[in-house]
């Protein structure tokens, strides 16, 4: 049996450059801010090393949408809406989740 590709509307086939790039932008927007936290801590203040974290994590997000979701070259906007609706929720529960468990448990700590 024969591989065969399939065209379908809309999507964009990507190339394997467009993945290592992609990659390689997720390494270094994932090594900076652990180095911040490994090797900063005395060095620089505290808000600027969660500032940088933020951003990083924002700049990762938009890597990852660009990179290896390819939500810039489609022709169907409604896709890319969803995808960034999806991921926005989901950070939202992750860190909404996080901030009530650790106040919980400063809660009864005390």
């Amino acid at each position: 049996m024969a591989h065969e590709s399939i065209d379908l509307p809309g999507v964009s086939h990507a190339r394997l450059r467009t993945y290592v790039v992609g990659f390689a932008l997720s390494i270094v927007l994932t090594i900076i801010p652990f180095g911040l936290v490994v090797f900063g801590l005395d060095r620089f203040p505290h808000t600027a090393i969660l500032t940088v974290i933020a951003l990083a994590a924002i700049v990762q997000i938009v890597v990852q949408l660009h990179y290896f979701l390819h939500l810039d070259r489609t022709s169907d906007q409604s896709w890319n809406l969803l995808a960034i609706v999806f991921t926005v929720l989901i950070i939202a529960i992750m860190l909404l989740g996080t901030l009530w468990i650790m106040f919980d448990l400063h809660a009864r700590m005390m």
